[in-house]
């Protein structure tokens, strides 16, 4: 007997009865009445010439045909949702965007901007990684990053997005600020570092401060860890323009004496060279491209 479309309506009535065994409860489910489950049960008894259930007074038991429908109900009823689950699943990754690059970058300039590609793409669903280690771009992993470095990795097409520039800056609450005149007078405040490989060294160097003991005090692996620190007055601290934004304008940093200095390295958006782009990663990319050139 072949299962016709209009069985199913009965068929899903069935299988929530059997399931929860009263008829009430599977009618709450559905969003229907009882007595609609009842007529579909009844509708399928009369169809099929066998009895489903055993009524009484205290309701309904499945009898030894209907618990052999409900196993095959339940089973098909199974299957369907993991398929529709599935789909779902396919669909909401096809709308995704997977974007791994530094904490620093995420939390002071990405973030920021980040409403702006959503109204522009409310569809899309966006997943920011920031690990410390450079993401590896296996099957399933990030589709873009974006890395600070020389704009060079094997294997990678790198997208040039924006320089960087270093300069000194400390809180304006710090003890000692009124007596910061000039670039030199910087090497008597407690220095703050992180990890990045152009350092006070350097930036001493390029104001042309030569000679001076030089207090690194404080460490930090994570540039926004450093810039916290300075906020809350350890010291000073090498900041990086695009991530110091947001502590400059909201006055819990300020510029101290001496030279901006041009970074060695850059932030570019890289994906693996061997594979193309999904549409969605696509629009980020050109999204993210044209926020600097704006």
């Amino acid at each position: 007997m072949a299962l016709r479309s209009d069985w199913l309506p009965a068929l899903a009535a069935f299988e929530a009865a059997a399931r929860h065994q009263n008829f009430a409860h599977a009618a709450e489910e559905l969003h229907l009445t009882a007595s609609a489950v009842s007529h579909h049960v009844r509708k399928l008894e009369a169809r099929l010439e066998v009895s489903l259930f055993q009524r009484h007074a205290r309701g309904v038991s499945l009898t030894a045909e209907g618990r052999q429908l409900a196993d095959a109900a339940g089973s098909a009823m199974a299957d369907m949702e993991g398929v529709l689950r599935s789909l779902r699943a396919a669909r909401i990754e096809h709308d995704r965007v997977r974007i791994t690059t530094l904490h620093s970058l995420a939390y002071t300039w990405l973030m920021p901007r980040l409403p702006a590609f959503v109204a522009l793409h409310p569809q899309l669903r966006l997943s920011v990684d920031t690990e410390i280690a450079l993401t590896r771009f296996d099957d399933g992993g990030p589709d873009l990053g974006i890395r600070h470095g020389p704009g060079h990795w094997p294997g990678l097409t790198a997208h040039h997005l924006m320089d960087d520039y270093l300069f000194p800056v400390a809180s304006p609450r710090m003890a000692g600020m009124d007596t910061m005149r000039e670039a030199a007078d910087i090497a008597r405040l407690p220095l703050i570092s992180d990890h990045a490989r152009q350092g006070w060294h350097d930036w001493f160097r390029a104001a042309e401060v030569h000679g001076v003991k030089l207090d690194e005090r404080y460490t930090f692996s994570d540039t926004t860890d450093a810039l916290n620190a300075a906020v809350h007055g350890l010291g000073a601290a090498l900041a990086r323009e695009q991530v110091a934004v947001p502590y400059l304008q909201s006055g819990q940093l300020c510029r101290l004496p001496g030279p901006s200095v041009k970074a060695r390295w850059g932030y570019y958006i890289v994906y693996p060279a061997h594979r193309r782009l999904r549409a969605s990663a696509q629009l980020f990319l050109d999204w993210l491209l044209s926020v600097e050139k704006d």
